[in-house]
């Protein structure tokens, strides 16, 4: 009962992206340890949107109903290597449905924070939390966050280079850094350095290009490390 109301909370965020579209708990396939409440593709997939439509997704685009590929590598990066984040305060910058910081509750981390700016975003953070049997706490806002941390992770942020200086501020945060992301081509920012790659791809599936799926390791050891594209 109580994962049926939140599922419809959820239900009730997403209506406000399409008067269709609705949120199924479902399995990703690189974690299939972990369960997600994401987009339910059914309704959505194979139709042509009014242009009234498409300007209500781009205006409530819903990022927090999908696992987005980098978010899923990274998850799968931290499960096989519980040592990244065991024992460790960790933050999830830029959470989303919540995947990397239910990684790392899963693979040990003593403390995890999931930080979002978007209040739909945390919640839903919190309802896949409980789905897969996790706590953490959740903040919106990094830059008024002032308490000590052993890593920040973070997928998917760099996707506008306006972002770029955000890896300078995860750096002043603390001495280790886990970043994952399939838009930026050419990685040049040190003290990051490339570690290992994995391909990934986003949930539901998008139909994007294979490009936007492949997703490489770097890494830097006062620690920082990147996972970017090939």
């Amino acid at each position: 009962m109580k994962q049926t109301l939140d599922i419809s909370q959820l239900n009730r965020n997403l209506i406000k992206m399409h008067p269709e579209a609705r949120v199924l708990v479902q399995p990703l396939p690189d974690c299939p340890q972990i369960q997600l409440a994401l987009l339910d593709p059914a309704p959505m997939k194979q139709r042509p949107f009014k242009e009234e439509e498409i300007k209500t997704i781009q205006e409530y685009p819903a990022y927090w109903a999908f696992c987005w590929g980098s978010g899923q590598a990274l998850a799968a990066q931290i499960l096989d290597t519980p040592g990244l984040v065991a024992g460790k305060t960790v933050m999830d910058f830029g959470a989303g449905s919540g995947v990397v910081a239910i990684a790392a509750c899963l693979a040990g981390a003593r403390e995890v924070i999931a930080c979002y700016i978007d209040p739909d975003a945390l919640l839903a953070c919190q309802i896949n939390a409980r789905i897969n049997q996790v706590n953490f706490r959740t903040h919106d806002d990094l830059f008024s966050f002032d308490e000590p941390l052993d890593m920040l992770i973070a997928a998917d942020v760099l996707y506008d280079r306006n972002n770029l200086p955000l890896l300078e501020q995860f750096n002043a945060m603390t001495t280790e850094v886990l970043v994952a992301d399939s838009r930026v081509k050419v990685f040049d920012f040190p003290p990051y350095q490339r570690f290992s790659s994995r391909e990934c791809g986003t949930v539901p599936d998008l139909d994007e290009t294979r490009d936007f799926n492949k997703i490489t390791q770097v890494t830097h050891k006062t620690e920082n490390t990147a996972l970017l594209p090939v």
